[in-house]
C-alpha cells in the first residue's frame, strides 16, 4: 500500500534507514567508549543513593560473564536462560551471554508460584525445556523451584545470585538484617557440579572481551510468547533484528539526548517491550537506567521524585495505578518528558490526566514479540491520534489483508488483518514449522490482529483475529487456563473469555460446568489455579453454567459467551 503516513513524520525522522551489521552487545560495547564514566544502570535501595554501574563497568562485567559461561563449556548457539527480575544481574548476563555467541531466553519470573509453597509452573518447565537452555543464571528466592531441574534435559548449569548483591551497602546490610530470609533471598546452595554462584564466576575470570566472532544473522534471543496451542512459543530473533528495531526506536526519538537521558526501567526486561525499547535502546543511547525490578506505584512514586528520570514506558495499567494513587499529588512527576504506551489500548482520559500531572508526552504505540518489539507509534512532538497506535516506524511496511484468505488487500476504509514486514521480523519460530508457516507468508508477518487505517495512515487495532487476553499488558491464552481447569477433579468443561477490567483493561472470566453430583464454589478453582498458574493468568471472575454454547461439531463458541458478556454490561449501563 501507499505510504501516506510519512508526511506526519517528526522533522528530523527519516523514512528510511541505513543499519549497521553489528551484533547487539556492540550497542553496550560502544556506549561504553563513547561514555565510559556514564552510570548505565542505577539500582535503588531502601538507604543511601543507589547502587551505580557505569558503561566501562557494566561492559566489563558482561566479558566475564561471557568468559566465565566459555569456561562452563557453553558454545556459541548454545541457550543461556535468564530467571531475574530488572536488575544489573539481567544486564550483566544478557550482554554476557550475547557476548559468548549463546542465544538468550529471558524466562518470565511470574512463572515462579509465590511463597510458601515456592514451584515452577508448567510455563516454565516448558521454557527450559522446549528451549534446550544449557545454563539458568537464577535470582536465589527462585532457586529452590529450579534446583532439581539441573540435570534434566539439556540444562547443566544453574548460576544463582542474590538481589542483594548490587544493593548499595547501607541497603545491603538492612536487607541482609531484616528481609533476607523473609524474601526468601538465603538459601543453602552447598558445593555440587553445576552449581554456580555468579559473584564468584565475576570474580574468577578476566574482564577481557573473549574471541568469538557473533555475526548479525546468528539468533541473539528466544523471546517466548503465547501459544495458542496452551504453551509459549518462541519467536527467534536474530541479532540484525534487534539492532534494526534499536534503530528505528532511536530514529522516532530525534529529540532524545545521548548520555543525559535517565529511563525509569520498570518494563520487565522478560518482555520484548522491556527489552528492546528499555533496556537496548537505553543503552544505545548511552543512557542511565533507573532500575525497579517491580511495579509498585508508592515506590515508583518515590523512584520518580527522587532520581528524575526524563524517559518512562510502560502499560495502561500502570498510568492507571498513577492517576489514581493517593500519594501522587505529593509527588513531583514533572522530570518526565516522553512516555510510551503498549501492550494494550490507552484509554483517552487516562492519557490526559497523566499527562496533566507530569506535563510529560504520553502516546501510544504497537508491537508483537514476532516484531522485535514496536512496529508503530504516533509521533511524540508532532501530530498524534488518540485512541489509534500511530503509523509505521521508518522501514516498516503495512497491508491490510481480508480475513478469509489472507492474500487481498481489504476494501479502504475496511477492517482487515494487519501484515507487516520490515528488518525487525523474526526469523521464524523455535521448532515450530507449522506456525512459522502460518505467520509468515511471503516475508509478511501476519499479526492476527484486525485494525483500521485513515487516509492519513493511522491505524487503530479493532479486534483481535487470535482470541488471547491481554491483562495488563501480558499475553493469555484462553486454552492455557482452560486446560488447567480441565485438570480439577470436578471441572466438566470450562471456557475462558476476557471481559472488561478498569484497572487490567481485560481480566480473565472462566465459565466452568462441573461434573455431575459435583458442588466447588469459585475460591476453590481460583485456589486451584493458583498453584498452576502465572498469578496474572490466575481467573478472577468464575461463573458456574450447566452447559456451555456449542458449534455442529462439538467446539465451544468463545464468541458467543463474549457477546453475552458484552449484553450483561451493556444492560447494567444506566
Amino acid at each position: 500500500m501507499e505510504k501516506p503516513w510519512l508526511k506526519h513524520y517528526e522533522p528530523g525522522v527519516p523514512a528510511a534507514l541505513e543499519y549497521p551489521a553489528s551484533p547487539v552487545h556492540r550497542l553496550l560495547e560502544d556506549a561504553a567508549l563513547r561514555y565510559p564514566r556514564q552510570v548505565a544502570a542505577l539500582f535503588p535501595g531502601r538507604l543511601g543513593d543507589g547502587y551505580r554501574l557505569t558503561y566501562r563497568a557494566l561492559d566489563g562485567l558482561a566479558n566475564r560473564m561471557a568468559n566465565a559461561l566459555l569456561s562452563l563449556g557453553i558454545e556459541k548457539g548454545d541457550r543461556v536462560a535468564l530467571l531475574l527480575p530488572n536488575s544489573p544481574q539481567f544486564m550483566i548476563g544478557y550482554f554476557g551471554a550475547l557476548k559468548a555467541g549463546a542465544t538468550v531466553v529471558a524466562a518470565n519470573p511470574l512463572y515462579i508460584t509465590p511463597p510458601p509453597k515456592v514451584q515452577a509452573t508448567r510455563e516454565l518447565i516448558h521454557t527450559l525445556e522446549d528451549s534446550g537452555a544449557k545454563a539458568l543464571v537464577v535470582l536465589s528466592r527462585f532457586y529452590p523451584a529450579v534446583a532439581g531441574m539441573r540435570g534434566q534435559g539439556a540444562l547443566r548449569h544453574l548460576i544463582v545470585t542474590n538481589i542483594k548483591d548490587y544493593l548499595p551497602q547501607p541497603s545491603r546490610m538492612l536487607y541482609t538484617l531484616l528481609r533476607e530470609r523473609k524474601e526468601g533471598d538465603r538459601v543453602e546452595l552447598g558445593r555440587s557440579e553445576g552449581l554456580h554462584t555468579l559473584s564468584r564466576l565475576l570474580r574468577e575470570h578476566p574482564a577481557k572481551a573473549p574471541a568469538v566472532s557473533v555475526g548479525p544473522d546468528d539468533v541473539a534471543l528466544l523471546q517466548y510468547t503465547g501459544g495458542t496451542t496452551g504453551l509459549p512459543k518462541a519467536a527467534v530473533l536474530t541479532h540484525r533484528n534487534i539492532v534494526a528495531e534499536v534503530a528505528q526506536l532511536r530514529a522516532w526519538l530525534p529529540g532524545a539526548q545521548e548520555g543525559r537521558e535517565r529511563f525509569l526501567a520498570v518494563m520487565p526486561f522478560f518482555h520484548i517491550y522491556g527489552m528492546a525499547v528499555v533496556l537496548c535502546l537505553g543503552i544505545h543511547l548511552g543512557d542511565t537506567l533507573v532500575l525497579a525490578p517491580r511495579f509498585e506505584v508508592a515506590n515508583i512514586l518515590k523512584l520518580i521524585g527522587r532520581y528524575k528520570p526524563t524517559y518512562f514506558h510502560g502499560v495502561p495499567t500502570m498510568y492507571v495505578a498513577i492517576n489514581n494513587h493517593p500519594q501522587t499529588p505529593r509527588h513531583d512527576l514533572r522530570s518526565i518528558k516522553v512516555c510510551l504506551s503498549g501492550g494494550a489500548p490507552l484509554p483517552l482520559e487516562v492519557q490526559e490526566k497523566f499527562e496533566a500531572l507530569t506535563g510529560a508526552r504520553l502516546v501510544e504505540g504497537y508491537g508483537l514479540s514476532e516484531s522485535t518489539g514496536a512496529s508503530h507509534c504516533n509521533p511524540i512532538f508532532g501530530s498524534r491520534k488518540i485512541g489509534t497506535i500511530g503509523v509505521p516506524l521508518p522501514d516498516v511496511e503495512c497491508r491490510l489483508v481480508d480475513l478469509e484468505t489472507g492474500q487481498n488487500d481489504a476494501p479502504l476504509g475496511e477492517p482487515g488483518e494487519l501484515i507487516l514486514r520490515g528488518p525487525q521480523v523474526m526469523a521464524e519460530y523455535w521448532n515450530r514449522p507449522q506456525e512459522t508457516a502460518a505467520t509468515l507468508r511471503n516475508g509478511w508477518l501476519y499479526t492476527g490482529d484486525i485494525a483500521r487505517v485513515d487516509p492519513d495512515g493511522f491505524f487503530t487495532i479493532v479486534d483481535r483475529k487470535k482470541e488471547m487476553i491481554i491483562a495488563g499488558g501480558y499475553n493469555i491464552y484462553p486454552r492455557e487456563v482452560e486446560e488447567v481447569l480441565f485438570e480439577h477433579p470436578k471441572v466438566r468443561e470450562a471456557a475462558v473469555i476476557g471481559i472488561p477490567d478498569a484497572y487490567r483493561g481485560e481480566t480473565v472470566k472462566a465459565l466452568v460446568v462441573l461434573k455431575e453430583g459435583q458442588s466447588a464454589t469459585p475460591e476453590e478453582l481460583v485456589a486451584f489455579c493458583r498453584g498452576k498458574l502465572a498469578r496474572y493468568k490466575v481467573p478472577t471472575a468464575i461463573e458456574f453454567r450447566q452447559e456451555l454454547p456449542k458449534s455442529a461439531i462439538g467446539k465451544v463458541l468463545r464468541r458467543v459467551l463474549m457477546e453475552e458478556e458484552r449484553q450483561r454490561l451493556a444492560a447494567k449501563k444506566p
